[in-house]
C-alpha cells in the first residue's frame, strides 16, 4: 500500500514509506488545510527592521513552493498596519542543498545575522542539528520536520508547524486494522524521520495485534529502481509498475505551511513587543573562536529575550490558511487530521478522513469535533476502494507465495485415540477431528494459509506434548495442530488460539451396582428429617385440638375419645383426607399453613423416591480425587499426558503411584484387575478422553466427583503470529454457526454414559432442604396459641366470682396460700374445658345481674332515711 501525507488542497508533502501486502495499493493519506487569516492588535514601540531566518533546499518541490509562502507572508503582514505596525520583517534565505553538512554550515551563517526566529528546515536530519544550535543561541525554530523523536524535552525551541508524524503513523496503523491485516512491510529512507517514524508505526501496529513483519530501508535519494528491486527482493512481489510523479512545483502544502509560519512569527512578535519584550543579542562566551578557526563562533550571539519569545510562540493561537494554529502541552498542533485518497490511474478519490479525535470516518473532521469522541471500532467508516486490477474486492493482505514455503504444522503420532487425530494414507496425511476443526477454521481466514503437516513421534507410543511445544518454541515448526492442552507452562513459549474444545482433569473408576432394598421407602429422607417432620405432624395436631376445643364439638369429649382425634387429625392431613372441620379462624390459619408444608413434603419425597427406585445406582471406594491424594493405590494416566506432572508438582503424589498406560486397552485391563492384582484403583485423564473411553468400553466404568481442572484445547504457534489471533476469531465464529458441533458429532458422538455413582446419602433429602418451612408453620402455630391464650386469660379474669362480703363479727378461716393457688388452676382448666357459648352466656348473666345490682343501689340511696 503506497502511503502518501497531502493537504486539502491535494499537494503531495511527502512520500513516508510503502506498505506492501499482496499487491500495490493505492490508498494516501492526506493532510488537512484550510481557512482564513485572523486579525490582532498593534504594538507599541518596536524596532524598525527584525530578520527572520529561512532554511530551505531551493531546488525541490517542497523549497520552491515553500518560498513562495514565506515571500506572500512577508509582504502582507508588513502591509498589514495592525501587526507590527513599525516594524518591517526581513527574510534571511539560506539554502541548504539537501545535505546535511551544508546544511548546518548554512544554520550557522544564517544565525551570524540575530535572526530573532528561524523558518525550517524540511529535513528532519538538519532539523535535529540546528536544534542545538538554536537552544544555545534560544532562538525558536518553527520547522517543518516531522519526526516524532523532535518533540522530545531536549529540543526545548522547536516548534513544529506541520502535523507531526506520530499522528500519521496512528491513522495509517488504524487502516492497517480497519482490513484486519495483521503483517506489513515497511520501506522506507534510511535517515533520522524515517527510522523513527518507522519506531512509531511499530509501536501504533502493536496496539492493534499486527506487527512489521520486515524492514526496508533505502538511502535518501534513491531512484524508483532501488525501491523496485527491494519489493521484488522482500515482497513475495513479481513486478511493480513505475508510476509517473504528478506532484506540482507550485503552490502546495508547504506554502500554506510556510505561509502560517511568517504570521506565527510575526503575531508572536507583536505580543511580545506590547508586553515589554526587548530585542536585544549577546556574546555566548562558551562560543569562542580558536587561532586556525574559520568558523567564526563569535559572531554566533544569544537572544537574550529568546526564553520569554518561546513562551509567546508557543501560546499564540489564530486561524491561518492552514487551519487552527494552536500548540498542546507537547508543542503539537492541535487536531491533526488527514484525508484519505484512493488513487486510480492518474486521479484521486477521498475516502474517509482521519483525526485523532474520531478516527477513520467518512465525516469531514470540523463537523465530529462538535460531537462527544467516538473511536470505537464499529464507528471507524470508509467509502468503497479501488483496489488494482479495477476490483472491489479488498485484498487479503498477508499471503504464501506459490513459491514460498508452506507453514510447518507439526502433529502428534498418536497411537490411541485416533478420533481426535491421526495419521493417514490419503492427503493431506493426517485425519482427525483436531484436523477438521483446524481446516475449517482455515477456510475462514481473509487469506490463504498452504500448510504443510508433520507427524511427531515414532507411532510407537504417544509423543510428549511439552516436548512437542518446545519444538515449535525452538523454531522447528511453525505450529501444532492436535490435542494439545492450554496449560501454564506452554503459554510462557507458545501461542495458543482460542479453545476448541474444553477439558479437564477427572477421576474414572470400575464400579458396581446397587441392588434395590426392602427399605427403600425410607431413603427420600435422612434421619432427622423424619424425627422433625414426625414431631410437627404431632405438634401441630396438639395446636388445632386446642384452638378448636372450645368452639368445635369433634374436638371434645372423654379424655381418650380427644387423644385418638388428635393422632388421627394429625396424620390424616399427610393425606389431606382428614374428616374433622375446623370453625375457629385462628385454626384455620395454622391448618391451612400446615397443609401447605405438607404439600411440598410430599412432592418431595415423592420424587426423590422415585429416583431412588428408577435411576440405576452405582457405587465406589473412590468418590474424587481427595480419595486418591489420601490414599497409597496406584494411579493410572495416559502416556504423553500432563497429568503425571500435575498430579506430582500440585498434588504432591509420589512418582511410585503413577502409571502410565499406553491406550485404551490398558485402562480397561488396569481398573479391572484392581490394585491387589497389579492394576490401578482409578485413572486420572482429560474429559474428552474418559468420554470416548467410556463410551467405547458399554458404560462398564463411570466418572467421580467433579473435574478438578478447568482448561481447554487450542492449536499453538510461535509467540506474536497474527495466526494465533486470526484462528482465534475463525473458532469462534464455527462455534457460533454450529459448525464446530457438526464436526464433534461427525466424530465423536457415541453412546451416552450418563449414570452417576451413588453417594449413599446424595439422594436422601435432609431438614436443612426443608427449616424454613417448619419455621413458618412453628411461628404460625405459637402465634395462634399466644392469641388464644390471651384470650382466655381475658375471658378468665371477667369469668371469676368476686370475693363474697364477710361480716367482720362472724369468723370465718382464711384459706391457705396452697389452697389459693390450687384452687384458681384448677378453676382455669375448668374454665379452659367449657365450650365458649357456654362462657358467653355465663358472662351475659353477669353483666346482667351488675347491672341489676347497681340498680337496686342507685335507688336506695335516693330514698329518705
Amino acid at each position: 500500500m503506497e502511503v502518501k501525507f497531502f493537504t486539502r488542497h491535494g499537494s503531495m508533502v511527502m512520500v513516508l514509506f510503502l506498505l506492501v501486502f499482496c499487491s500495490w495499493i493505492p490508498i494516501e493519506v492526506v493532510g488537512r488545510t484550510g481557512a482564513t487569516i485572523g486579525n490582532a492588535t498593534g504594538s507599541s514601540s518596536s524596532p524598525r527592521v527584525l530578520r527572520i531566518g529561512v532554511l530551505f533546499t531551493l531546488n525541490s518541490v517542497i523549497g520552491r513552493s515553500a518560498k513562495a509562502g514565506v515571500s506572500a507572508a512577508i509582504d502582507d503582514v508588513n502591509a498589514n498596519k495592525s501587526i507590527l505596525p513599525r516594524t518591517k520583517l526581513e527574510i534571511m534565505l539560506h539554502d541548504t542543498n539537501c545535505s546535511g553538512f551544508l546544511g548546518t554550515v548554512e544554520a550557522l551563517q544564517l544565525m551570524e545575522n540575530d535572526v530573532v526566529a528561524a523558518i525550517g528546515p524540511q529535513s528532519s536530519g538538519i532539523a535535529h542539528v540546528i536544534s542545538h544550535v538554536v537552544n544555545e543561541l534560544h532562538v525558536p525554530l518553527l520547522s517543518f520536520a516531522t519526526d516524532p523523536a523532535l518533540a522530545s524535552l531536549q529540543y526545548p525551541y522547536f516548534i513544529r508547524t506541520t502535523p507531526n508524524d506520530y499522528f500519521q503513523m496512528y491513522a495509517i496503523a488504524d487502516l492497517v486494522d480497519h482490513y484486519r491485516w495483521r503483517e506489513v512491510i515497511a520501506i522506507f529512507v534510511d535517515d533520522d524521520n524515517g527510522r523513527n517514524g518507522i519506531s512509531v508505526l511499530g509501536d501504533a501496529l502493536a496496539k492493534k495485534r499486527a506487527k512489521i513483519s520486515y524492514k526496508a530501508a533505502f538511502p535518501p535519494g534513491a531512484p524508483m529502481s532501488n525501491i523496485s528491486d527491494l519489493l521484488n527482493q522482500k515482497s513475495l512481489i513479481s513486478k511493480l509498475k513505475s508510476r509517473k510523479d504528478n506532484e506540482t512545483s507550485g503552490f502546495n502544502s508547504y506554502a500554506f505551511y510556510a505561509y502560517d509560519s511568517v504570521w506565527l512569527a510575526a503575531r508572536a512578535l507583536d505580543t511580545f513587543l506590547n508586553e515589554g519584550g526587548n530585542i536585544s543579542f549577546s556574546s555566548d562566551p562558551k562560543l569562542q573562536d580558536t587561532n586556525s578557526s574559520m568558523l567564526h563562533f563569535s559572531a554566533l550571539r544569544v537572544f537574550d529575550g529568546g526564553d520569554k519569545f518561546l513562551q509567546t510562540i508557543q501560546r499564540t493561537n489564530f486561524t491561518g490558511v492552514s487551519g487552527p494554529v494552536q500548540f498542546d502541552m507537547d508543542k503539537n498542533l492541535i487536531h491533526p487530521a488527514y484525508d484519505i485518497m484512493n488513487i486510480g490511474g492518474f486521479g484521486t478519490r477521498r475516502i474517509a478522513y482521519w483525526s485523532n479525535y474520531s478516527g477513520l470516518s467518512v465525516i469531514a473532521p470540523e463537523v465530529l469535533y462538535m460531537k462527544p469522541p467516538n473511536i470505537s471500532s464499529s464507528n471507524q467508516q470508509l467509502y468503497s476502494v479501488i483496489w488494482p486490477g479495477e476490483t472491489t474486492v479488498t485484498p487479503r493482505g498477508w499471503v504464501f507465495p506459490n513459491n514460498g514455503k508452506p507453514l510447518r504444522i507439526a502433529v502428534p503420532n498418536r497411537v490411541s485415540y485416533l478420533e481426535f487425530v491421526a495419521k493417514d494414507k490419503n492427503p493431506p496425511g493426517v485425519k482427525g477431528y483436531c484436523i477438521d476443526v483446524f481446516e475449517a477454521a482455515i477456510k475462514l481466514l481473509p487469506y490463504p494459509v498452504p500448510t504443510e503437516y508433520i507427524l511427531f513421534g515414532h507411532g510407537d507410543r504417544n509423543p510428549s506434548y511439552d516436548d512437542l511445544t518446545n519444538q515449535v518454541a525452538q523454531n522447528n515448526f511453525d505450529a501444532v495442530v492436535g490435542d494439545i492442552t492450554i496449560v501454564t507452562n506452554r503459554t510462557r513459549i507458545v501461542d495458543f488460539t482460542q479453545p476448541y474444545m474444553e477439558s479437564g482433569l477427572v477421576v474414572v473408576v470400575p464400579v458396581k451396582e446397587i441392588k434395590s432394598s426392602p427399605w427403600s421407602f425410607l431413603k427420600p429422607f435422612t434421619a432427622k428429617m423424619w424425627l422433625v417432620t414426625g414431631a410437627f405432624f404431632v405438634f401441630v395436631g396438639a395446636v388445632v385440638w386446642i384452638l378448636e376445643h372450645r368452639h368445635n364439638e369433634e374436638f371434645r369429649g372423654p379424655p381418650r375419645k380427644q387423644l385418638i382425634t388428635v393422632c388421627w387429625f394429625s396424620f390424616s392431613t399427610m393425606f389431606f383426607s382428614h374428616r374433622e372441620n375446623t370453625v375457629s379462624a385462628l385454626g384455620r390459619l395454622v391448618l391451612l399453613i400446615w397443609l401447605w408444608v405438607v404439600l411440598i413434603i410430599n412432592s418431595s419425597y415423592t420424587a426423590s423416591l422415585t429416583s431412588i427406585l428408577t435411576v440405576q445406582q452405582l457405587s465406589s471406594q473412590i468418590e474424587g480425587i481427595d480419595s486418591l491424594i489420601s490414599g497409597t493405590q496406584p494411579i493410572g494416566i495416559q502416556e504423553g499426558s500432563f497429568a503425571k506432572k500435575y498430579l506430582i508438582d500440585e498434588l504432591n503424589i509420589a512418582p511410585s503411584r503413577i502409571v502410565t498406560l499406553k491406550n485404551m486397552e490398558a485402562y480397561v485391563d488396569a481398573l479391572q484387575r484392581g490394585p491387589k492384582n497389579g492394576g490401578v484403583v482409578a485413572i486420572v485423564d482429560e474429559l474428552p478422553y474418559i468420554q470416548l473411553f467410556m463410551s467405547n468400553t458399554n458404560c462398564k466404568f463411570r466418572t467421580v466427583g467433579q473435574e478438578f481442572t478447568k482448561s481447554g484445547w487450542g492449536f499453538a504457534f510461535q509467540r506474536d503470529s497474527p495466526l494465533a489471533v486470526d484462528l482465534s476469531t475463525a473458532i469462534l465464529q464455527l462455534s457460533e454457526n454450529g459448525e464446530l458441533q457438526k464436526i464433534h458429532d461427525k466424530w465423536l458422538l457415541k453412546r451416552d454414559c450418563t449414570a452417576q455413582l451413588d453417594d449413599e446419602d446424595s439422594n436422601k433429602l435432609s431438614l436443612s432442604s426443608f427449616w424454613g418451612l417448619f419455621l413458618i408453620c412453628g411461628i404460625a402455630c405459637f402465634l395462634s396459641l399466644v392469641v388464644f391464650f390471651v384470650r382466655v386469660f381475658c375471658q378468665y379474669t371477667r369469668f371469676s366470682p368476686e370475693p363474697e362480703q364477710v361480716d367482720e363479727e362472724t369468723p370465718r378461716e382464711r384459706p391457705s396460700r396452697r389452697n389459693l393457688k390450687s384452687t384458681s388452676f384448677k378453676d382455669l382448666m375448668v374454665f379452659v374445658d367449657k365450650k365458649e357459648a357456654e362462657i358467653k352466656e355465663i358472662l351475659r348473666q353477669k353483666s346482667n345481674k351488675r347491672r341489676r345490682s347497681q340498680s337496686l343501689d342507685e335507688q336506695s340511696s335516693s330514698s329518705p332515711s
